[in-house]
């Protein structure tokens, strides 16, 4: 008797002209929360494009159409996805930069797919099959979080979902684990059992493993301090790609503001993460 083997993800995942893989030099998956405008969207794509380049990474674009986990009913969930759609297509086609945005449920996927190079699938939705199949079934490449609720080699099993459909353009991100309440932490030890177990490009997402669920009551807080000792860690260990929300003036952002980067200060702390992950991969 034959036991089946899931089909194994590709080991790099090439999102336009940019290249995630374990062993390639640093991408970048950055932009605001929460899609604000189609001014807001083509300045910050246009300036973090600008940004990137300077700094010599390969960049993808990301922003979400709606925040559908938000902490409380009142809060402002976003634009939706009959106006953002043609927002994310013109960023495509004028920026010129891969796009990824979340989905949050399986009739959305094709969608969706249409106008972006990449579907996230949120933390809290890892786990959802119906989510998952019909977001590989599009075709497009696939970033799923790892739940707070899972061990980082529960995603092997997540990630078959995927594979087993026949897309093998997987990326697997870590945002930290719940620990107590309203707190995250990371737990470095999970890139590398990510990248063993799953065999995907790992990418660290270090602005929401900074949050705090919940933590000012109807919003998530955050301590952005953090965001870049947590990516010089994760880097330091070496992943494929880090993920970062940035914005030009986080605290008047309608959402994560509490754990964006402002806009200012990207440059420099990309050109760190730079230099950090030449040094973890030359020595491999």
């Amino acid at each position: 008797m034959t036991i089946p083997v899931d089909p194994a993800p590709n080991s790099v995942v090439a999102i336009g002209n940019v290249r995630f893989g374990n062993a390639l030099p640093l991408a970048l998956i950055a932009g605001p929360c929460a899609l604000e405008s189609r001014e807001h969207a083509l300045e910050m794509a246009s300036a973090l494009k600008e940004i990137a380049g300077r700094v010599g990474i390969g960049f993808v674009y990301k922003t979400s159409f709606d925040k559908a986990n938000r902490t409380s009913a009142k809060s402002n969930r976003g634009m939706g996805l009959e106006g953002a759609l043609p927002i994310f297509a013109e960023v495509r086609a004028q920026v010129g930069v891969p796009v990824l945005t979340d989905v949050h449920d399986s009739q959305q996927c094709a969608r969706v797919a249409e106008a972006v190079d990449v579907l996230q699938i949120p933390a809290f939705l890892c786990r959802q099959t119906d989510l998952l199949t019909a977001a590989a079934a599009t075709g497009r490449a696939v970033n799923v979080k790892k739940g707070q609720f899972l061990a980082p080699w529960d995603m092997a099993n997540v990630v078959a979902k995927i594979t087993g459909v026949g897309n093998p353009n997987v990326l697997v991100t870590e945002r930290g684990a719940s620990f107590g309440y309203n707190t995250l932490v990371s737990d470095m030890r999970a890139l590398p059992i990510l990248a063993r177990t799953t065999g995907a490009p790992v990418i660290f997402d270090a602005t929401h493993s900074v949050q705090q669920p919940g933590g000012q009551g109807t919003s998530s807080g955050g301590e952005r301090e953090f965001v870049p000792v947590l990516a010089r860690a994760a880097v330091a260990v070496g992943v494929a790609g880090v993920f970062i929300e940035t914005h030009q003036d986080p605290d008047q952002a309608p959402s994560d503001g509490p754990n964006m980067v402002p806009l200012r200060e990207m440059e420099g702390l990309l050109r760190r993460l730079k230099e950090f992950d030449a040094l973890a991969k030359a020595a491999h």
